[in-house]
């Protein structure tokens, strides 16, 4: 890898965003109903993170998109926990230690907000992403908070942020 850089995402990486996240989804064959896949927000993220609390960050290679992730307050949820939201790696960016880099970068963001934990909806099959979380401190939950419209997403996990 020459020149990897995680950045706040901008207007005009929209489109690009999308493309990486439905991709991610399809080669996971993960359902397009019920989690992010039908996310009306994938074909704007920049707007739908430009809001108080909320950042989303692109992680790019020689100026190509191949990664993603955002902080954002957890939906329908009355507490001060925030979510890791929509992390999608394309292949080629997967077991070189990004993943780590763009967790604590949101993790570093979610504390400077101010958010007390961190929540994660994730996959079963995503064993990789399991384990990524893991070593970051998350820990397993039995059911779900708030409710992000994600209901074929039976994962659950939680970290306190400190």
């Amino acid at each position: 890898m020459q020149s990897v850089n995680i950045r706040e995402i901008t207007l005009n990486d929209n489109q690009e965003v999308a493309k990486v996240i439905r991709k991610v989804l399809e080669d996971l064959g993960v359902p397009k109903v019920g989690t992010a896949y039908a996310d009306k927000m994938l074909d704007t993220m920049f707007e739908a993170y430009d809001k108080p609390r909320a950042t989303y960050f692109v992680l790019e290679e020689n100026g190509v998109i191949i990664g993603c992730a955002g902080i954002a307050q957890l939906e329908n949820y009355e507490g001060n926990i925030c979510e890791l939201q929509k992390m999608y790696f394309l292949e080629s960016a997967r077991g070189k230690g990004l993943g780590a880099q763009m967790i604590e970068t949101c993790l570093d963001r979610a504390k400077f907000f101010g958010y007390e934990q961190c929540y994660i909806e994730t996959m079963p099959y995503m064993k990789a992403a399991q384990k990524l979380y893991l070593k970051n401190g998350f820990e397993y939950i039995e059911k779900p908070l708030g409710d992000t419209g994600h209901y074929s997403c039976p994962v659950w996990m939680l970290k306190t942020l400190t």
